[in-house]
């Protein structure tokens, strides 16, 4: 499974950028998909994610009200819509998903309920 995440660039503080990620390869299951950041210096962390079969979205507290996740499970292909952009959302936006159906409810803000990474797009916020 490849995922590729794209949509990152420069913009102002206040400004809107479009995150987009497809995942593609041979037959797989999509559970759910997610976007991590990871800034310069600091550790990954959660953003949003989204699990198909409930349709329950998942956000980190710092973006709730700033960014929207969405995504078409039959296209394998999730959005990440950040609005109102601050400097401190300068960071690598990478996606991943999950392929293996897990136990239980997993909850999809925790990086190993993952299987696949993409590489990241970088997004940097000017002040």
């Amino acid at each position: 499974v490849q995922l590729q995440a794209s949509g990152g660039g420069m913009v102002q503080a206040g400004g809107s950028l479009r995150l987009s990620c497809e995942a593609s390869g041979r037959t797989f299951s999509n559970y759910a998909m997610g976007w991590f950041r990871q800034a310069p210096g600091k550790e990954r962390e959660f953003v949003a994610a989204i699990r198909w079969y409930d349709d329950r979205l998942y956000y980190a507290d710092s973006v709730k009200g700033r960014f929207t996740i969405s995504g078409d499970h039959a296209k394998n292909t999730m959005y990440l819509q950040m609005n109102s952009l601050k400097p401190e959302d300068t960071a690598v936006y990478s996606c991943a998903a999950q392929t293996r159906k897990r136990a239980g409810t997993p909850d999809m803000r925790v990086s190993f309920e993952y299987d696949y990474w993409g590489q990241g797009t970088k997004v940097t916020v000017s002040s």
